[in-house]
Order: structure tokens, then sequence, then C-alpha cells
């Protein structure tokens, strides 16, 4: 699964109209839609968020900015998916409550910059990022 060179440059574009609300409005937004979802998701997250709104957009930063370049990012992907597993107790069917969040989060962020082919380019993303944290222990 990859990225076209077009969907690349629609995932950038959008994040960089993100990325002028303040980054813990978009975080809050999405972990409130997860454990809305999901409630018993919240209990693998800490009391105070604020650390992890940081760790959620920063992760995201980094992967928008090296899109073109994505599987070059596999090991810490693998890594964070390791982690995850290992130190929260995440399970390969967490990960279609967190992409749904995800673009829900995006969606409302977005409003009327949001369209079919901007949601399938943010989901094939998703895809791309959630399947390599699910096989990290084939690797």
């Amino acid at each position: 699964m990859n990225l076209s060179e077009h969907q690349i440059k629609l995932v950038k574009q959008s994040w960089l109209k993100l990325r002028g609300i303040d980054p813990k409005t978009i975080a809050d937004l999405f972990y409130t839609k997860l454990f809305t979802d999901t409630p018993s998701l919240r209990k693998m997250f800490p009391t105070d968020m604020q650390q992890q709104y940081v760790k959620l957009m920063d992760m995201l930063s980094a992967i928008v900015v090296r899109l073109e370049n994505i599987h070059e990012m596999d090991n810490v992907i693998t890594e964070m998916g390791d982690r995850h597993t290992k130190e929260y107790g995440v399970k390969n069917a967490h990960y279609d409550a967190v992409g749904s969040a995800l673009i829900w989060t995006l969606q409302k962020g977005l409003g009327a910059h949001w369209n079919d082919e901007l949601a399938e380019a943010w989901l094939t993303c998703y895809q791309i990022i959630a399947h390599t944290m699910m096989h990290h222990e084939k690797k």
C-alpha cells in the first residue's frame, strides 16, 4: 500500500491548514472522540493528557513531513507499535477506533476543505501507519 504523489500533496496541504489551529485543540478533539466512541481505551492513558497531546501532534507532524519516504520510518513506526502493545496493552482491534477518531477529527478540523478525495488520502496514510504498527512482531 502506497500513497500517490497527489495524495501526499493533499495530506501535506491539509496538515498545514490544521497546524493553524492550536495543536491542543486538535488533540483534545481527537481523544474526546476516541474515548466517547470507545470508553474502554481511556484507562490506557494518563489522567493528565497534556503530554499525550504533544506526542500525538509531534508524531503526526513527523510522519506528514516524511510522507514521500514514509517507509524509511518503518523502524520508528514498528518500535512505536511494539511500545503500544507491550506498555499499554494495545490490540490490533484498537486501530480501527483510532483511525475512525482521526478521520473524524480531520474532517471537523478542516471543515469546508474536507472532501472524499482528501478523506481517501488520509485514510490510506493512516492505514499504512497502522499496518506497520500492527505488524511489528513480524519484522
